[in-house]
């Protein structure tokens, strides 16, 4: 798979460009950056505007094989001058968002330009400026095109960055379909939950458990940390970061999985284990048949049908199980826990109620054994 650039590492070459224009009248293309691993990509200009006080570049974002939402987007820096003994100051242009809400490695009021993009854009200022003697006093404005419509597609107005989208990076590369990126964005929303003082907080696998969620506990949107499949990663943090009161969501198959241990809930590092789902129907009072039945049945939902037709809180053995799980992860913690689990229409199909995971003891399920 083929890796691509993020938008810090775009923004930091269209910076180095346009203070190049704005210093000897000439843009450097393509333009050369040095990123925190000391590799040194080259950038070609989709865009350059030059006049008496300021100088702008654009380049156009390849996220290579990642299904980047900002793949394509043309991001793009203006470099004018600055008071003496300023420094390098940030603003951000059309397209890019304003921090709000505190939490966030950049504090409320500033540009969503995170601390290494700043960084890398400082730096690539300072290989312009040094060799001609010129003190590194600068205003860098970084804007997207389209950025506020593609900031739409994004989490970012749930974590209170509004105006657009996030200058982001911490390599300045893009590996195609990472889950660091995901797994940054849930642990950013834990970090701003906990700045605003909120004393509970949702981890969902999608929308529809999010909505079921958000409706049952009446929660404020911040709230609502959109795990995906990483329920591990989200429990791990929120061991380390805790909120008193943590749910965690999902449809019948993903929270099945939980319940067998799996912390990567994707379909693709593993099927649901409808033997195990036989086994918990029968702890939930379920005779052998209904048990020979689910394990033929196919799919989670195709089992969960069938306990609820012969009355088996299929849905509840299926929380309890999960509870356990992801307890183990956070014992230790001073942690309410509960476990929702949904049908497909955001029904409430089965629920392991709040309980502190202090009082959780090791080996004290198979569950914790099982656990990946």
């Amino acid at each position: 798979m083929r890796r691509g650039w993020t938008t810090g590492a775009c923004a930091a070459a269209a910076a180095k460009s346009a203070c190049s224009a704005l210093l000897t009248r000439t843009f450097l293309d393509p333009v050369i950056i040095t990123l925190p691993n000391g590799t040194t990509p080259a950038f070609a200009l989709a865009e350059a505007v030059l006049d008496e006080a300021a100088a702008r570049a654009g380049i156009i974002k390849d996220a290579g094989d990642d299904p980047d939402v900002t793949h394509g987007a043309l991001v793009r820096a203006s470099v004018s001058r600055a008071e003496p003994g300023a420094g390098v100051v940030f603003r951000a242009g059309p397209g890019v968002g304003m921090v709000t809400r505190p939490g966030l490695p950049i504090p409320p009021g500033e540009p969503a330009i995170n601390p290494v993009p700043r960084r890398m854009i400082r730096e690539a200022l300072a290989e312009v400026a040094a060799p001609l003697r010129v003190a590194g006093d600068f205003v860098v404005e970084v804007s997207i095109l389209d950025g506020e419509e593609l900031a739409l597609r994004t989490l970012n107005g749930r974590l209170g960055i509004v105006g657009g989208l996030s200058i982001l990076g911490t390599t300045g590369i893009v590996i195609p379909y990472s889950c660091a990126a995901w797994i940054d964005s849930v642990n950013r929303g834990i970090d701003v939950a906990r700045a605003l003082g909120l004393p509970h907080v949702a981890g969902c696998t999608g929308r529809a458990s999010q909505q079921a969620v958000r409706a049952l506990h009446e929660l404020d949107e911040v709230a609502l940390i959109e795990m995906g499949d990483f329920a591990g990663g989200m429990l791990k943090y929120l061991r380390r970061h805790p909120v008193p009161r943590v749910t965690v969501a999902g449809g019948v198959a993903k929270m099945t999985k939980l319940a067998q241990g799996r912390l990567d809930l994707h379909s693709g590092r593993g099927i649901v284990d409808l033997a195990a789902l036989a086994s918990f129907a029968e702890k939930a009072g379920g005779p052998a048949s209904l048990g020979a039945r689910i394990e033929a049945a196919g799919t989670a939902a195709a089992a969960f049908a069938l306990a609820r037709a012969d009355g088996i809180a299929l849905g509840g053995a299926v929380a309890e199980a999960a509870w356990d799980v992801a307890a183990g992860l956070l014992e230790g913690a001073d942690i309410a826990l509960e476990i929702l689990v949904f049908d497909r229409d955001g029904v409430l199909a089965g629920r392991a109620g709040f309980r502190p995971v202090h009082k959780f003891r090791s080996g004290s399920t198979p569950a914790r054994k099982r656990r990946r």
